[in-house]
């Protein structure tokens, strides 16, 4: 792998000693939204940011990505001179920025990297060793604490905190203001409307999503009123009686052009299990087979005491054939159908039994 592995340079008074930690580093061509040539560079990931430097010894970095702003990360499937390259598209809510990695493995490797800091949740799409994913996790871990202790107070309100009264719309989301803008630009197929908790924590807001010349951004306070139900902070307010009324007032104000964010999650389409190797003892994620399981056998209809055998149903011309003899087990079925004649055998034997002494009478 050509990226080197995670260590603190600190510089004699320069500005990488200044950075956030460093959770990964190594070379990357670069190239962003306005430049025409790649830049090879000494890439570091530094808390939520990409420092980039000339080489690796250099203490002063020459350009900084602020990851806040970020959209989407996929593979760039384009050739390069380099056959082993693989390539990177960066989507900002600015622009976009390439970048090539070595090969592959160090690829996915970003790629594990940047999600972990963007989302602080370690990703499950990407093809990693189980030591890697240690070290996301690790990572996930580390900047969560940063965050923290930079801005305790900033952190977003949960929905717990905010006085909801009523049922909550399915597309309420417990996001901040740059959380949601991010959300709706991500995902426009899922909705151009969210409803999420305001910054004092007493309050509610709807942000909004519209394409003119580039993404167009709405916040709209939602207050709780003391007599009930909810108020829309608009020049001319909009009063409702619950959550989900001031998200159809929405949708009527506007003809339809605002929809409510509904993301569906991701489910797996496989599945996974974790087991240890008896050797080394190192866990190992596994996918379990694919392939349909073996049917069982059908068993044979189970038939009661008492029903009705299938010969049994059958017409009556039929009975007469089960006069040969059978064995004279009380517990057999034939013997039940002989021993049980139907009414209409019955009948057409007495009218046959009448007939015969007739003519036996009349004949003498």
């Amino acid at each position: 792998m050509a990226a080197a592995p995670v260590r603190q340079r600190s510089g004699p008074g320069g500005h990488r000693a200044q950075l956030p930690p460093c959770y990964y580093e190594g070379y990357l061509e670069k190239r962003g939204p306005k430049e025409k040539a790649s830049k090879r560079l000494w890439t570091c990931l530094c808390g939520n940011s990409l420092y980039f430097f000339n080489n690796a010894k250099d203490t002063h970095y020459v350009e900084k990505l602020d990851l806040s702003g970020f959209v989407s990360l996929k593979d760039d499937c384009s050739r390069d001179r380099n056959l082993e390259a693989a390539r990177l598209i960066l989507r900002m809510k600015d622009g976009e920025t390439k970048l090539t990695a070595p090969n592959l493995e160090s690829r996915e490797l970003w790629k594990g990297f940047l999600y972990s800091v963007i989302d602080l949740n370690v990703p499950s799409c990407l093809t990693l060793l189980p030591g890697q994913l240690q070290m996301l996790k690790e990572v996930v871990d580390k900047e969560r604490s940063r965050r923290r202790s930079r801005n305790p107070a900033r952190a977003p309100p949960s929905p717990l905190s905010v006085p909801l009264v009523g049922e909550i719309p399915a597309c309420f989301r417990p996001v901040s203001r740059t959380e949601a803008e991010v959300l709706l630009e991500r995902h426009p197929d899922c909705g151009n409307m969210l409803l999420r908790p305001g910054r004092d924590g007493c309050s509610l807001a709807v942000t909004t999503r519209q394409d003119l010349n580039g993404s167009v951004f709405r916040h709209y306070r939602v207050t709780q009123r003391d007599q009930g139900g909810y108020v829309i902070d608009v020049e001319n307010p909009i009063p409702c009686a619950t959550l989900h009324e001031v998200i159809d007032a929405l949708v009527e104000k506007t003809a339809g052009t605002l929809q409510p964010f509904l993301l569906e999650e991701p489910y797996e389409e496989n599945i996974t299990y974790v087991s240890a190797n008896d050797e080394n003892g190192e866990r190992i994620l596994h996918t379990a087979p694919s392939s349909p399981l073996p049917k069982a056998p059908a068993l044979p209809p189970k038939q009661d005491r008492w029903s009705t055998s299938p010969l049994s149903r059958s017409p009556a011309p039929d009975r007469r054939i089960l006069t040969s003899p059978v064995p004279a087990s009380p517990t057999n079925p034939m013997r039940r159908l002989i021993l049980s004649p139907s009414p209409l055998a019955q009948t057409l034997n007495e009218e046959l039994k009448v007939k015969l002494e007739k003519r036996r009478a009349s004949q003498e």
